[in-house]
């Protein structure tokens, strides 16, 4: 959606009405690519796909014989899943190096001028130790797909492995068990492997399940309320933060003093107000769940032992949690909660 935007010149109403959801929808989403793009790996990512998509666009014969009409998209102008971004051989490499982040200490680096890159892991004595070298094309595919994200910017650049990185190995590691839960077991028309597009969050599991009375355990509402706290998030650049809890979040947000290279392109400013204000309704509980389940994509039955709650709690927590999210944004005028 970003680069049939900003290479295409397609208007945000047009990929609003493509995808079936609001206009401010696509300009957020836009507006979060053009933030990542900091991100050296991402930047320079983004730009192959760029010119790709242009190139494209010269020798396509329907854009030269109509150069007056709107830019045709190279995003399927159906409703039909989009092509995965990358390989399945490329994923491949791309789980095995996202294995080696797992590790104590692990890091992946990349220098400005320099075609590989390289992850090195502290031993047991806290020495950091090479582990993997490969080409740097797989960390940009890795960035991209937001399976790393960026610790430390400069001429050398640091990466360590994202909470959307866990949750793909999480997906491929239940797939290669047999986990019978996996995407499309009983369908034939369905993909056979739990693609990275499509690995669900702790929040859109939990939207499948249904009460005793057979209602949906999460309003539309609510889900739409977590998935804009994790774009906001992100957007904020507080993903890749070891926030202890919601309070010591809070606290940074309030102090305006955020960990990390705290730049602030266009949005992230708009972006911390918005979490700020989430956080300061939710409040201690409430914020520390939302923060685990919603923001870093933790499993509910893993914040529930994380916190000392009882088993099955965390779900009533985290519902009560996303109430008050979807009035907290309905308050700040998001008019991107409505769909259609």
């Amino acid at each position: 959606m970003y680069l049939s935007h900003v290479a295409t010149g397609r208007s945000l109403r047009a990929i609003a009405r493509e995808q079936g959801c609001h206009a401010s929808t696509i300009l957020r989403q836009v507006r979060r690519f053009e933030n990542r793009r900091d991100d050296p790996l991402i930047d320079n990512a983004l730009r192959k796909l760029d010119l790709s998509m242009r190139a494209k666009m010269t020798h396509s014969p329907r854009f030269r014989s109509q150069p007056d009409t709107e830019p045709q998209s190279m995003i399927s102008q159906s409703r039909k899943p989009p092509e995965p971004l990358v390989s399945a051989e490329v994923e491949s490499h791309a789980m095995r190096q996202l294995r080696e982040l797992t590790g104590r200490g692990a890091l992946l680096i990349v220098a400005a001028d320099m075609p590989k890159a390289v992850i090195t892991r502290e031993d047991a004595d806290g020495v950091a130790r090479r582990v993997a070298v490969f080409d740097r094309h797989l960390a940009e595919a890795m960035a991209l797909m937001d399976w790393i994200t960026c610790r430390n910017r400069g001429r050398v650049s640091s990466y360590v492995i994202s909470p959307t990185g866990r949750l793909a190995l999480r997906a491929q590691s239940s797939e290669a068990e047999g986990d019978p839960a996996r995407l499309g077991e009983n369908d034939d028309c369905a993909p056979r492997r739990l693609r990275y597009g499509v690995v669900e969050t702790p929040v859109a599991v939990l939207a499948r399940r249904r009460d005793k009375s057979g209602k949906p355990f999460l309003e539309l509402r609510q889900v739409q309320a977590a998935e804009r706290l994790r774009e906001d998030f992100v957007m904020a650049q507080l993903d890749g933060i070891d926030w202890g809890s919601a309070q010591d979040l809070l606290k940074a947000l309030e102090r305006r003093k955020v960990p990390g290279p705290n730049i602030a392109p266009p949005g992230t400013t708009g972006a911390r107000k918005r979490v700020l204000e989430v956080f300061r309704d939710l409040g201690p509980g409430l914020g520390d769940v939302a923060l685990r389940c919603c923001c870093r994509l933790e499993g509910v039955e893993s914040a529930e032992n994380a916190m000392g709650w009882s088993a099955r709690s965390g779900k009533i927590v985290l519902r009560i949690a996303l109430q008050r999210m979807s009035r907290q944004y309905q308050r700040l005028g998001d008019d991107q909660m409505m769909i259609g």
